[in-house]
């Protein structure tokens, strides 16, 4: 009979399940949204962790029953990953051909090799739709081979903090942000803004011409804004979440972060997203789909 395992800490308990709530809808998001996206890859629905970016890994291995560093922290329910296999807490060594255990860690950062783990799965799946996961079972490695489900090229993770951002190909929530313990729908409309950064490029944009400034940076906001229920829809939300959201969150949080009017205020902010609700509905009655990549009007921007 296996030996009972601890109680987890409370933090990481409330960690996994914030995790596994991000992993799920950044997952109905990116697939839900993928055949209008530019740049594309496939998901795996698959969250990996490693135990040296917690401040007592060894204990917290042994709570979860690893027998290495690297494990399952969450999976989509029916998703790839799942689908294949895996189980929340497998123990896993390798993706394709990087072995763990080669990784060099003298002089690295606590987050490095999760890092490029991660980053040769993004490959991995990117160029070959599929991601071969080799895990400990009984006692003995096991390779199971994740069919990939086409997406949108952002992946979504819990971070650190009080802010939500997009860096281009990521998209990062921290633990404090106000709305993450928000239902379902909500928390889709953050992400789903967020998201919208990335399909629409705007960091790159910004980078191209001068920088992150004020006036350019509030028409960016306002574009994702107005992105946000064409993306909902697609993964299966009400458009009106993303209004919902900013009629929650803005009251007691909007004040301070549009101190320096880089935002419009929320009030405002809503009533671009509900502007886009008749655009939604002409184009579902126009060919059935809800085909932001032809139908959503783009922002002009001013270039430098």
């Amino acid at each position: 009979m296996a030996a009972s395992r601890s109680p987890l800490p409370t933090e990481v308990v409330e960690l996994r399940a914030k995790d596994a709530r991000v992993l799920t809808l950044g997952y109905r998001l990116v697939t839900g949204n993928a055949r209008f996206c530019e740049d594309r890859t496939y998901s795996a629905g698959l969250l990996l962790h490693d135990m040296a970016t917690y401040g007592s890994g060894a204990t917290l291995r042994t709570m979860l029953g690893l027998t290495g560093d690297i494990g399952v922290q969450a999976l989509v329910a029916g998703g790839p990953a799942q689908r294949a296999g895996l189980r929340v807490d497998d123990t896993v060594v390798a993706i394709g051909e990087m072995v763990f255990a080669d990784i060099p860690a003298n002089g690295a950062k606590p987050w490095e090799r999760i890092e490029t783990i991660r980053a040769e799965a993004e490959r991995l799946l990117a160029t070959t739709g599929t991601l071969p996961v080799t895990l400990m079972r009984s006692g003995a490695p096991v390779t199971l081979t994740i069919e990939g489900v086409p997406a949108c090229a952002s992946r979504f993770e819990i971070g650190e903090g009080d802010r939500a951002v997009a860096d281009g190909h990521r998209i990062v929530i921290g633990p404090d942000f106000a709305g993450v313990d928000y239902p379902d729908p909500l928390l889709a409309a953050v992400l789903a803004h967020e998201l919208a950064h990335n399909v629409l490029k705007h960091r790159a944009w910004h980078e191209a011409n001068g920088g992150r400034k004020r006036a350019s940076v509030r028409l960016t906001e306002r574009e994702a804004d107005r992105l946000m229920p064409w993306l909902l829809v697609n993964a299966g939300f009400d458009p009106a979440a993303a209004s919902r959201f900013m009629h929650r969150w803005g009251p007691r949080h909007g004040g301070w972060i549009f101190r320096d009017r880089s935002h419009d205020g929320w009030d405002e902010r809503a009533e671009f997203i509900e502007a886009e609700f008749a655009p939604i509905v002409a184009s579902r009655a126009a060919d059935g789909t809800v085909d932001w990549s032809r139908h959503f009007r783009r922002t002009a921007l001013p270039a430098d």
